[in-house]
């Protein structure tokens, strides 16, 4: 019996989940300068911006651990979001608006307006490092199962990012890449008006690293799924809009 409980204690303790961390909380300031959306997160505005680093909550994964810095700024037309993102090993295949990009070295953004439907739909878009967007209305179903509209299109998006090393060589060591974004407040009428100081949205920030099989997702606020997967609107983050 005593060998039979020290088996069965260390198999307790592995199946038990990983404590939940506090929601983050992520200030947005306003943009003290024009941004031009070139990838090169060089505009002054960004030197201004709070950082949200990514962390790395699943250990059964086998890919690099590099680091992602993402930062928010607002104005009276957009949302602005750039990523700083090491690695090694730049690959994205993937071209065309909607293709499936969390499949390459990509970001993420999911965003919900209103904070009180925490669960009931967000806007997700999912970058790769060539700029290739996919973007789509989630929609909850039912309490597990969620619907991605991708044939919902955001207006007016501008994207870019710029690249230090050789996209889609395997055979060479390169050093990141970043990604600068703007999303005009138009798409978010139907849900919510456009942001003043103080107001309060839900959002969370992703990154998928890395070509199958070691491969490495990231995230801003821990979604606590078990396998690795950010669509856990119950865990995203507080950003507060301030002057």
């Amino acid at each position: 019996m005593r060998a039979l409980l020290f088996c069965l204690l260390p198999c307790a303790l592995w199946a038990q989940p990983r404590p939940a961390p506090p929601i983050p909380k992520y200030e947005v300031k306003r943009a003290t300068s024009p941004i031009v959306i070139d990838g090169k997160l060089d505009d002054k505005a960004w030197a201004t911006a709070n950082t949200a680093e990514l962390t790395f909550p699943w250990e059964s994964q086998t890919g690099a651990k590099q680091k992602t810095v993402a930062r928010l700024l607002w104005d009276d037309d957009n949302l602005y979001v750039s990523y700083e993102c090491e690695d090694t090993d730049i690959t994205a295949q993937l071209t065309q608006r909607d293709d499936p990009t969390f499949r390459d070295d990509a970001v993420e953004i999911f965003i919900n307006p209103i904070p009180a439907q925490q669960t009931t739909a967000y806007i997700g878009l999912e970058m790769n490092a060539r700029g290739t967007l996919y973007d789509y209305l989630s929609v909850a179903l039912t309490p597990s199962r969620r619907a991605f509209f991708k044939r919902f299109n955001l207006e007016g998006v501008k994207l870019a990012t710029s690249i230090d090393g050789t996209l889609n060589d395997r055979t060479d060591k390169d050093r990141g890449w970043n990604l600068e974004v703007s999303i005009p407040w138009v798409n978010f009428q139907e849900l919510s008006k456009r942001p003043t100081p103080g107001a309060v949205w839900s959002f969370n920030l992703n990154r998928w690293d890395g070509v199958e099989p070691n491969r490495r997702m990231s995230i801003w606020s821990d979604s606590l799924l078990e396998q690795p997967g950010p669509h856990a609107p119950e865990r995203f983050g507080e950003m507060r809009f301030v002057q």
